[in-house]
């Protein structure tokens, strides 16, 4: 043993020994912090080898930098100097993570000031008894030294060697890059969650990533001026749709309930899935719901996302404006810029309260930092809902029986009226969330040689039937007649090239297949519900995403003449009906379909390959007026134009108002504070819970209800 000690204390007295006992030391610490700090759901086993191998490449880039210099001294102080920096960074990671669920970003940095206030009293009350572990090399090292059981190496380390070194360290993040990519493509262009890119290629990667998203951020934004927005506020006056006064204010001071539909196209409505020679209705709720007087439903209604997808979806739902051409408004901008959202606007012409509730860690895809932005008071991600394993949720979060029944503690303490959103996940690709709740495995798969495609339709009647609890919660608790119910789907979910596999099931065939089928299938559901109404319908009008806020807000009796959105409400008579698609040349209108280089006629599906001059100056007057709008909306995201917008009426959110800390005990402190006068449902119901009115009843427990009542009803008979 005294040997083996003595050999190691040799290695370690070398230059190259001691760099490599401080990177063993960085490692441990990373895979410390990664288990025990961060979450950064690792679900396989290749998640796992990324995440125990990521912290040694930078890790050994960095220290190993120190080897260049020749000088004793020089050395030992730089080494230290580059091991203190990456450990801080990766303590202070850990401590951040505790109270805000993500990691620091170059932009939280700058923005110190914000970030510390958010810290609550103390970042003392963050520490733990274990961080001693983060310093404890420190003094171990610095005692072997003291002590003479290490020694200072003074022979300079070879330069060949240390570019060696340098290029080792090189090739393993680029393996490590390489296979991040394999288990999350386009991992850094679309951005995603922090968590996600820390879990594959480590801290340090994650604060270079942040870096250069806040550098191209701070660049574009710093070269715009007050006059950029004068010229798309121009623009956005001669596109402006006045409200339709049969519908202007219909919905006005009623609470908000959004619920986003994770990867629902509109095919799903009043579609019956064929088994066997059985018929299953697919979504009988939702269909009831599409069909009812009570709803303004939207049957060409397209999503019009792009590589940000969801986050896509949610930027033009609350803002009316774009996502980005390339990567993830929310990641690239979403925490920074300046925003007039829907829970902002509500909150200031009616006295909303706001809050979004998701089952998936508040990181992905930066929300919890853009809702900041939007102005939503609360965020109940992750966090605020019951322990996750593999009989409640998947990869993307909490199944959504669970999801709404968890829900409900934190919606029945919000101040009336409300804007409350619900991001449900079950419905999202590969659509096998159900596999381990045998429960709610009774409708059946689809029968085609594409598995995604089979499981599409379980999800989706699973999702319906979460719907129909939640609805009748509503219902039971009398928030159904004060509210009205926006439903939205946020993009496709069986994509282009699955669509053939996908024909037979919709009455096509699959070799005759067009482009037309692919576009006309980029409807996703829009429908507004607003109980008591009965002057709803089915509406036919052409539009997308980018739309919904103005139409909402007209609804809820809102004057948007001053706000800066490119989108047109759906119900003024004065909409265009031309859905831009964030793919330039893309278009759709009841005239025309432009999708992927073919043009067609949009009733007909029949391509135009030919077209005459009358053809060319319409087709040309749509791509002109879509470039214009996608280009307006850049204008305004990348370059933060909405700071200088000072005459719309409304004041920016003041971000250091809002934290996503200990929601619940927000709420209560509320209701304390405000007493007799408080509105949320739970004072309205004498301090009394309405948790237990919820019921998901799973499939199996709900057909066997039904077919115990069908056996009932004929033994009457």
């Amino acid at each position: 043993m005294k040997k083996i000690s003595t050999a190691l204390g040799r290695v370690l007295s070398t230059r190259l020994g001691f760099v490599f006992a401080l990177l063993i030391c960085y490692w441990l610490k990373s895979l410390w912090a990664y288990n025990v700090d961060f979450g950064l759901d690792i679900q396989t086993s290749y998640q796992l080898l990324l995440s125990i191998i990521n912290p040694l490449p930078l890790g050994l880039l960095f220290i190993g930098l120190a080897l260049y210099i020749k000088n004793t001294k020089v050395f030992y102080t730089t080494t230290w100097v580059l091991y203190t920096i990456i450990n801080i960074l990766l303590i202070a990671n850990a401590i951040y993570y505790r109270e805000f669920s993500d990691f620091i970003t170059i932009s939280a940095m700058l923005a110190s000031s914000k970030t510390s206030a958010g810290l609550g009293d103390s970042a003392l009350n963050l520490l733990r008894v274990w961080d001693i572990l983060f310093i404890i090399d420190f003094f171990v090292l610095g005692f072997l030294f003291f002590t003479k059981r290490l020694k200072t190496d003074k022979r300079p380390f070879n330069k060949r060697a240390s570019f060696a070194i340098t290029a080792l360290s090189g090739m393993l993040f680029s393996a490590n890059l390489f296979m991040a990519e394999i288990d999350r493509p386009e991992l850094l262009t679309r951005g995603f969650s922090n968590y996600y890119i820390v879990r594959s290629i480590g801290l340090p990667a994650f604060t270079a990533y942040s870096a250069n998203q806040t550098y191209q951020a701070q660049k574009e934004r710093s070269s715009a001026s007050a006059d950029d927005l004068t010229k798309a506020k121009e623009y956005i006056s001669s596109h402006y749709a006045k409200p339709n006064d049969r519908y202007y204010g219909i919905a006005k001071g009623k609470n908000v309930i959004v619920i986003h539909l994770e990867s629902f196209q509109q095919f799903l409505i009043n579609y019956k899935l064929t088994v066997n020679n059985q018929s299953y209705e697919v979504t009988p709720f939702l269909n009831s719901l599409y069909n009812s007087n009570s709803t303004l439903a939207f049957s060409n209604f397209f999503n019009q996302v792009k590589a940000g997808k969801t986050s896509d979806a949610e930027t033009m739902m609350e803002t009316s404006l774009f996502g980005l051409n390339s990567g993830s408004y929310m990641v690239n901008y979403g925490g920074d810029n300046t925003a007039f959202a829907t829970p902002s606007i509500l909150s200031q012409t009616g006295g909303y309260t706001s809050a979004v509730f998701h089952g998936n860690v508040g990181s992905f895809w930066n929300r919890n930092n853009t809702y900041k932005q939007w102005g939503y008071n609360y965020f109940f991600d992750a966090n605020y809902f019951q322990k996750q394993d593999k009989t409640n949720s998947f990869q993307y979060g909490l199944n959504d029986k669970y999801f709404f029944k968890d829900s409900i503690q934190y919606l029945e303490r919000m101040q009336q009226p409300f804007y409350a959103k619900f991001i449900t996940v079950s419905n999202h690709y590969p659509y096998s969330s159900l596999s381990n709740e045998s429960s709610e495995q009774g409708f059946p798969l689809a029968q085609t040689d594409d598995e995604t495609i089979n499981g599409y339709f379980q999800t989706a009647n699973y999702l319906d039937a979460a719907l129909k609890s939640f609805f009748d919660y509503l219902k039971e608790t009398g928030l159904y007649d004060k509210s009205i119910i926006v439903l939205y789907g946020d993009h496709y979910g069986i994509s282009d090239s699955r669509n053939t596999s996908l024909a037979p099931l919709l009455g096509k065939d699959s070799q005759t297949w067009t482009e037309y089928n692919n576009a006309m299938l980029q409807r996703v559901p829009f429908m507004i519900h607003i109980p008591g109404y009965t002057d709803g319908g089915i509406q036919t009008t052409y539009g997308g995403e980018v739309d919904a806020l103005p139409t909402l807000l007209h609804i809820l009796g809102i004057d948007t003449s001053k706000y800066s959105q490119v989108g047109q409400d759906l119900l003024s008579k004065d909409n265009k009906q031309t859905v831009a698609l964030r793919t330039s040349g893309y278009y759709i209108t009841p005239e025309y379909t432009s999708y992927k280089g073919h043009l067609y006629y949009t009733q007909t599906g029949q391509e135009i390959t030919n077209p005459d001059q009358a053809t060319k100056d319409a087709t040309n007057t749509i791509k002109q007026a879509v470039a214009t709008q996608l280009s307006i909306s850049d204008s305004i995201q990348t370059g933060d134009l909405l700071r200088f917008d000072t005459d719309n009426g409304l004041k920016t959110v003041d971000t250091s108002n809002i934290s996503y800390s200990k929601q619940f005990e927000q709420e209560k402190a509320v209701e304390k504070k405000l007493g007799s006068k408080s509105t949320s449902l739970y004072s309205q119901n004498g301090n009394n819970s309405t948790v237990s009115i919820f019921n998901a009843p799973s499939y199996m427990q709900l057909h066997q209800t039904e077919t115990t009542t069908s056996s009932s009803s004929k033994s009457s008979n």
